[in-house]
């Protein structure tokens, strides 16, 4: 399969255009939060509404973003959507307040959230169906390597030459995606409804509805999208307060927080490669045991902020390390389950719907999460955190039966169909 995806050159393209776009995506908003969070001191609801302006557009336009997916030329829509993030991540360099900043990455946000389903729709039109776990899995791998050498050469960057150089070469990054996706091949609409309707007009609503009644029809969408979702919120009440609990420590060093997301990043890699090496696997046990270690990570980050361990430098990016090796197992083998259930012409629709869910859960996690800390204090919401997090684990265990019995009838349906095929 690995070999069948090499000779890809469309696939080969398209990963090389999102790692290039990732790695920029890095650049600034580790170059951002330090920015923001060291040199400007912002508060905790201050942090949250950083991540706000990120997600917002997403949970607003997620699900319609989807259907235009659907309806008009991929290629396109990813094209514009960089040269204009492109040209938005330039605006940054003239940002000198907060309000500046948040309407610069609100905009961003909107063409993310555009480009994010035309994305995932181009994946699932260049790849065969049997190829696509692995597909998923090289993917989310290049997302995690992009989070790993990101944060690492905004640190060193940020420090030679200060922070708005590295939106100059985030912008640059953007231009480069764009003219790498104008070598991808026009799509090849093949959605059975469009074949057996030519003169129906759907509305908006009506896909939307055809998406939702879809990821309905599938015990592990509706479970895995709740657990999905669920977990985010949780984990997004403490993620976007790293750099606050980090305040705490004494002599903390500006590079940490790039350390502790390139370590994150690194976590990330190991699952990716992992699973790319092993694509039959039960996805909604490995979510579980994802869900336990974020939360057992938190968890340790909160009780050795509050004795102030020495050593810093090293307990915080492995812990950083093991709250990515979990995230890993949260994200990939749901995203990589959806797009293999998932039919390739309803791709925009279904995803536009798992976006809009997941990015709620980021927009009320970070304020929440400033609430929070602002109530209770950086360490004792992190302790909330990481117990709701063991809770949420408890609860998918009690409910692994209820999905293992579609997953064990997906297997056998493989394992019949490759036989026959093989006979």
């Amino acid at each position: 399969m690995e070999s069948q995806l090499r000779r890809n050159k469309g696939f080969i393209t398209l990963m090389t255009a999102q790692a290039i776009s990732g790695l920029g995506d890095w650049l600034s908003i580790v170059a951002i939060i330090t920015l923001v969070g060291l040199k400007w001191e912002a508060t905790p609801m201050q942090m949250s509404f950083i991540i706000l302006c990120l997600a917002l557009p997403m949970a607003l336009f997620g699900p319609i973003a989807g259907t235009v997916a659907d309806k008009l030329e991929r290629k396109s829509l990813m094209f514009l959507s960089d040269i204009i993030r492109g040209g938005l991540i330039l605006l940054l360099t003239i940002a000198d307040t907060l309000w500046v900043v948040y309407v610069c990455l609100f905009t961003i946000g909107i063409f993310s959230s555009i480009f994010i389903p035309a994305k995932n729709g181009k994946l699932k039109e260049l790849i065969a169906g049997y190829n696509i776990k692995s597909a998923m899995s090289i993917t989310s791998m290049i997302d995690s390597s992009t989070k790993v050498l990101g944060p690492l050469v905004s640190g060193i960057l940020v420090s030679a030459f200060g922070t708005y150089p590295v939106f100059y070469i985030d912008s640059a990054t953007f231009f480069l995606s764009a003219l790498l996706i104008l070598l991808l091949p026009k799509g090849v609409r093949e959605s059975p409804d469009n074949k057996t309707n030519e003169n129906k007009v759907i509305s908006f609503i009506e896909e939307l509805k055809v998406g939702i009644h879809f990821i309905k029809s599938s015990s592990f969408l509706i479970y895995g999208l709740f657990l999905l979702g669920v977990s985010l919120f949780i984990l997004q009440l403490s993620d976007s307060q790293i750099i606050v609990l980090l305040r705490e420590l004494t002599n903390v060093s500006p590079d940490l927080f790039g350390y502790t997301v390139t370590c994150s990043g690194l976590g990330m890699l190991v699952t990716g490669i992992y699973l790319s090496k092993r694509t039959e696997y039960n996805a909604y046990v490995f979510m579980s045991i994802g869900v336990l270690g974020i939360g057992l990570g938190f968890g340790c980050m909160a009780v050795l902020t509050y004795y102030d361990l020495l050593f810093s430098t090293i307990w915080v990016p492995s812990l950083g390390f093991l709250a990515g090796l979990s995230a890993g197992l949260v994200f990939i083998p749901f995203q990589a389950a959806a797009q293999e259930k998932t039919p390739i012409h309803m791709t925009g629709r279904v995803f536009g719907v798992i976006n809009s869910t997941t990015t709620i859960a980021t927009i009320l996690g970070p304020l929440a999460g400033g609430w929070l800390a602002t109530v209770l204090g950086i360490v004792p919401s992190f302790i909330v955190t990481s117990s709701l997090l063991i809770v949420l684990f408890i609860i998918s265990i009690l409910s692994k039966n209820r999905v293992s019995k579609e997953e064990l009838n997906d297997t056998e349906s493989k394992s019949r169909t490759q036989g026959a095929a093989s006979s």
